[in-house]
């Protein structure tokens, strides 16, 4: 196993918490509040890596030898972005909007370490079969779908029950491109 600088999580995603706790990293969680609204006139795949920069900079001042790890994640159908909720009715929109169709999840990711930051995404597909209308509210009801983009987990039940099929990372889906993200932080140490 590789050796990392140690690393700071900037992100209070339990899901992104437990990925690296699953990959035996060694971290702390630091927050900061971020204003996370972006140009209009960005892409999909460039709003998700702008919004993990502007992460990251809140972190610029860091001087220590350690790896701020951002990111956001964004989910999108028909050049239409999805992000967190704003209601539970909100939630039930969105998953009718992705019922029955295949939409991309994209994450933007940030490693800031000495002043430098080494950004990269990942993008994956995901189609849902269509869903009953009971089965979204009770997805809504009995989960937390408030903070997820596209107001779903894809390791909760909906997304066990509903989910037909995956194209690409499916740590990306939960929230961190995980192998991607090795692949950089083994490149930052060797480059040490």
């Amino acid at each position: 196993m590789q050796n990392f600088p140690p690393i700071i999580l900037a992100s209070k995603s339990p899901r992104r918490q437990e990925l690296l706790k699953l990959m035996n990293f060694d971290f702390r969680v630091v927050l900061k509040e971020v204003d996370e609204s972006y140009p209009e006139n960005l892409q999909p795949e460039e709003i998700a890596v702008f919004i993990a920069q502007k992460k990251a900079a809140a972190f610029d001042e860091l001087v220590t030898d350690e790896i701020v790890i951002t990111a956001d994640t964004i989910v999108a159908i028909d050049d239409q972005i999805l992000g967190k909720p704003e209601t539970p009715e909100h939630a039930v929109a969105m998953l009718q909007l992705l019922s029955g169709r295949k939409h991309k999840v994209i994450t933007g990711v940030s490693l800031l370490y000495k002043h430098r930051q080494n950004t990269f995404f990942d993008v994956s597909e995901v189609l849902f079969r269509p869903l009953l209308e009971e089965e979204i509210r009770y997805y809504v009801d009995n989960f937390n779908p408030m903070d997820k983009a596209g107001s779903y987990g894809i390791q909760e039940w909906i997304g066990l029950a509903g989910i037909q099929r995956i194209e690409g990372s499916y740590t990306n889906v939960v929230g961190l491109p995980t192998e991607k993200l090795y692949q950089q932080l083994v490149a930052i140490s060797r480059k040490i």
